[in-house]
């Protein structure tokens, strides 16, 4: 869906305030190892259109070298963050998308629950009727399913599938299904 995407002709943009308010919510993080170098070090680029990803940060050492630098908290080197083109038409999704690759950037390499804590503090993910992007990946996502709607065994009512999840009650009667 995204893959017709088309890459802007100029370069991706830091969102306003957006390092400031990382490295502010990030005093104190122990595992932020790079903060210290991480702004001066970090390239953004556009992703391709066929990439499946709205974002990815990539490390120019290999990991061995990498865990290292981690250890001995040294400078991780050149770091580049990639942006999906399609993040241009959401400004608040961008802004969330590059907040999360900063994170990981700056030494929370992993998917953690104090590394979504953190993103959602600095740049809180946009709720699906605020995203355009979203709907439409949402909308791609439930015309490739096979279930196109959702019946109550009890009541019989069936309803139009707007979710990925099922739903756990019914929403006329409210037994589960």
């Amino acid at each position: 869906m995204l893959k017709d995407t088309p890459v802007p002709d100029y370069q991706p943009t830091i969102p306003d305030g957006a390092i400031v308010d990382s490295l502010a919510v990030l005093s104190g993080v122990t595992d932020a190892v790079f903060m210290p170098w991480i702004e001066d070090r970090i390239q953004i680029i556009w992703l391709e259109p066929t990439d499946d990803r709205l974002g990815m940060t990539r490390f120019e050492e290999g990991s061995t070298e990498l865990n290292r630098r981690r250890r001995l908290r040294l400078d991780p080197g050149k770091v580049t963050i990639g942006l999906h083109p399609a993040l241009v038409e959401d400004d608040a999704l961008y802004r969330h998308t590059f907040v999360h690759e900063f994170l990981h950037a700056a030494g929370l390499t992993l998917h953690t629950p104090l590394h979504d804590e953190l993103t959602n503090k600095i740049a809180p993910s946009p709720k699906m009727s605020e995203s355009p992007l979203l709907q439409k990946l949402r909308n791609s996502v439930l015309g490739d399913l096979k279930v196109k709607s959702w019946s109550c065994k009890h009541c019989d009512y069936t309803w139009e599938r707007t979710t990925v999840r099922k739903p756990t009650r019914c929403h006329k009667c409210a037994r589960p299904l």
